[in-house]
């Protein structure tokens, strides 16, 4: 019989005796080079994708239109994907086989992207790669929850993000090192490590699924979900779910993080007179704050809670924002930048995990991981397009004021959410 009403986010799920007293720093270390493999095949496909698709396009317009299927797939395959693993996860290959068969399949129209000649066969491999990556990308991520008990997710959350924040100097150093030598090579070398990686990772913790799994939850209440529609079904039961909620503040943070990172080049060099180059540096400091702090923010998120932790986020996010607009200098948007960061630091550690402590029973946190993905993913599709619009409808001088404009309603939704679910302790 599916739960009357779900656990309050934040708190964590009843552990049995000995369990989640301590983070499983071993199986977060695999499933963070894990996570680390498959992100940074995504961060060189961001990288030079568009510039291989603007040998065909000129309009900036068609090839980001093109680019968005990495947002959009998702949203229609991880809900069946992540219920199929959501059905191996206590089996004893677990979620593996999936992200393992996915990673191999991917890896081969990545690597024909290079050597396609002609625009159809171009298509065919940028999409066939986003539909493949994308059915099996959140499926690794929750990877985190067969292994770390309710208490120490946030933890093992900052550890992943933290690793995912380093494919971005991968990807670069790919780039810079190995593009204008060998573009093929180039293209070959991120889904190698890819596969290194995940091989690595399924022969030391995988193999050993069964002895790394978590034990079953003897007090939680199991539903009956027969189908992927049933889970999502009974988490938006009703417009004041509070997995509704949180699902909207997702969207919203993501979106507005997203349009900010997007729409940052062209404002440096609309407003602060900068060169491409110097403008798209301009995120750097705010990606090492985020490197260096993120750890700290996961483990002060678990005295928090998870929804007041992401509160105080979107906060520190809007106070950066509006130091931007109101210090119109290359330093000024730094420290922007860097507060930003930090603010969506806390929201990166803590949502999905937030999401996963409303799930009815473990057995659908895959399912729940999906729900992540769609509003996410929907929020980054859209977010820099109305950013954009109301950029239209001003000027790019008051960008990062509009941006604290669309992030105060976030900061309104997780104080709804936050008073509905009041937020305790998770350690």
């Amino acid at each position: 019989m599916i739960p009357d009403s779900p656990p309050s986010i934040g708190a964590a799920t009843t552990s049995p005796p000995g369990v989640g007293e301590r983070m499983n720093r071993s199986a977060v270390s695999w499933v963070t080079l894990a996570v680390f493999a498959q992100e940074a095949v995504w961060n060189f496909y961001d990288a030079q994708v568009p510039e291989q698709l603007r040998q065909h396009f000129t309009s900036a317009g068609v090839i980001g239109l093109i680019m968005g299927l990495d947002h959009s797939w998702g949203i229609f395959t991880q809900p069946s994907v992540g219920f199929l693993s959501d059905r191996l996860a206590r089996r004893r290959t677990g979620r593996w086989p999936i992200v393992l068969i996915g990673a191999a399949v991917a890896t081969v129209p990545f690597v024909l992207i290079p050597w396609a000649g002609n625009l159809p066969m171009l298509l065919v491999c940028v999409v066939a790669f986003a539909a493949v990556a994308n059915a099996f990308k959140g499926v690794t991520e929750t990877l985190v929850s067969d292994y770390v008990a309710p208490s120490g997710r946030s933890k093992a959350q900052g550890f992943v993000k933290a690793g995912v924040s380093l494919t971005i100097v991968v990807s670069s150093l790919t780039s810079l090192l190995v593009v204008d030598r060998s573009l093929r090579l180039a293209f070959a070398i991120p889904p190698l490590l890819m596969l290194i990686m995940l091989g690595l990772s399924w022969a030391f913790l995988g193999r050993r699924h069964t002895e790394r799994l978590l034990p079953e939850e003897k007090t939680e209440r199991v539903g009956e979900f027969g189908s992927p529609s049933a889970v999502v079904k009974d988490a938006l039961r009703s417009p004041s779910s509070p997995t509704l909620l949180l699902m909207t503040g997702i969207f919203c943070f993501a979106g507005m993080w997203s349009a900010l990172r997007s729409l940052m080049t062209p404002y440096g060099t609309q407003v602060l007179g900068l060169t491409r180059g110097e403008a798209g540096g301009l995120a750097l400091p705010g990606a090492v704050a985020f490197l260096v702090c993120v750890l700290p923010i996961a483990y002060l998120s678990d005295r928090l809670g998870q929804v007041r932790a992401m509160r105080y986020g979107v906060g520190l996010f809007i106070v950066g924002v509006l130091v931007g607009f109101a210090v119109r200098t290359v330093p000024g948007t730094i420290a922007s930048m860097v507060l930003a960061s930090l603010g969506y630091a806390s929201f990166a550690v803590n949502a999905l995990v937030a999401l996963w402590n409303l799930a009815p029973t473990q057995r659908v946190l895959g399912t729940y991981t999906a729900l992540y993905t769609i509003a996410s993913a929907s929020g980054m599709a859209l977010g820099p397009a109305v950013l954009g619009i109301t950029i239209d409808l001003t000027s790019w001088r008051y960008m990062f004021l509009n941006a604290a404009f669309f992030a105060g309603v976030t900061f309104l939704v997780f104080t709804r959410l936050a008073r509905r679910t009041p937020d305790l302790p998770t350690a």
